[in-house]
């Protein structure tokens, strides 16, 4: 099968930022005198809108200025955390960024991060180099959050592509269930743990340039 168009969930997948996602957000917890596990942190806090985990967090009668000045707060302290670490894009991500880009393979990022995040990215990785930040699909506070398909498949309208002519990067669990029922003609998962222990059907890289 040919393949034209490519859509990348971003943290976890073009950004291995996880560890500091869950630094973040452990204090951030702290802050809030609120304890939960690790496997509460994979099942609650990766691939879903920040909306959505404040709510399960702290309860879902929870008000919307409230959530704000959560997001706010928690996404102070992981930027913080990015800007000290000097963190970079994932291994191969430039050169195959750089490929999509010379070959004229559409390509865009579709995100459950904010625009907070969104914007900080692009500065600090100065992701205009080949994204079109007005083609980017993010948390807007209206999208459905993974694993809801709607997110990618809102991606690919934006691209003006045929599904089954796309391929999706995704790293999370709930994300790849978004992928896949989303249908495009490929989903590749990538392995920013380094476990060996996550057993997947889909074909699984390590490093961009397996692709």
């Amino acid at each position: 099968m040919c393949f034209d168009s490519v859509i990348f969930d971003f943290n976890g997948t073009l950004f291995w930022d996880t560890p500091l996602h869950n630094r973040a957000w452990d204090l951030f917890l702290e802050n809030h005198h609120i304890t939960i596990s690790d496997e509460e942190k994979d099942r609650v806090l990766h691939g879903r809108h920040n909306q959505e985990i404040l709510k399960m967090l702290f309860g879902h009668d929870l008000a919307d200025e409230k959530v704000g000045i959560f997001i706010s707060e928690k996404e102070d302290i992981y930027q913080k955390l990015v800007s000290e670490t000097g963190l970079k894009l994932a291994p191969g991500v430039e050169n195959f960024l750089d490929f999509l880009k010379r070959t004229g393979i559409r390509f865009t990022i579709a995100t459950a991060s904010g625009i907070e995040n969104v914007s900080f990215y692009f500065e600090y990785l100065d992701l205009g180099r080949w994204f079109d930040f007005s083609k980017v699909v993010f948390n807007n506070g209206v999208i459905k959050s993974k694993p809801d398909p709607e997110i990618f498949i809102t991606a690919m309208r934006i691209l003006g592509t045929d599904p089954g002519r796309t391929v999706i990067f995704e790293d999370s669990d709930t994300g790849i269930r978004a992928a896949l029922a989303a249908k495009p003609g490929k989903v590749i998962r990538v392995n920013s743990s380094g476990r060996d222990d996550q057993a997947s059907e889909l074909l699984t890289i390590s490093h961009f340039d397996q692709v």
